[in-house]
């Protein structure tokens, strides 16, 4: 069975940081790439960032020079540093695992960044 799991989210002050965790289980975690998307209530997913099987990394330019993307492939987890967070990061923040053939998502964990 397939599971990815969420974790870490929560509220924060601007200026502040949290580090999401992507616990996964079910599947070969090291043939896949993660992802984080966000979604912000009444809007589409919108995709953050994502680190390769091989550990090619991408941002979205809003995130780029705040946020880090990393993996442990021994534990099958993948992990978001957000750091100096603003008001406009507030979403729910979703995991993702991909290769060609199909891909996986967990349940969210919700962020909120206010003062």
């Amino acid at each position: 069975q397939v599971r990815l799991v969420e974790s870490g989210g929560g509220s924060v002050q601007p200026g502040g940081s949290l580090r999401l965790s992507c616990r996964t289980s079910g599947f070969r975690f090291g043939d896949y790439a993660m992802s984080w998307y966000r979604q912000i209530s009444g809007k589409e997913r919108e995709f953050v960032a994502t680190i390769g099987s091989y550990g090619t990394i991408n941002y979205d330019p809003s995130v780029r020079d705040r946020f880090t993307i990393s993996r442990d492939n021994a534990k099958a987890t993948a992990y978001l540093q957000m750091n100096s967070l603003k008001v406009e990061d507030t979403a729910v923040y979703y995991c993702k695992a991909y290769r060609p053939r199909d891909e996986y998502w967990g349940q969210g964990t919700e962020v909120t960044v206010s003062s």
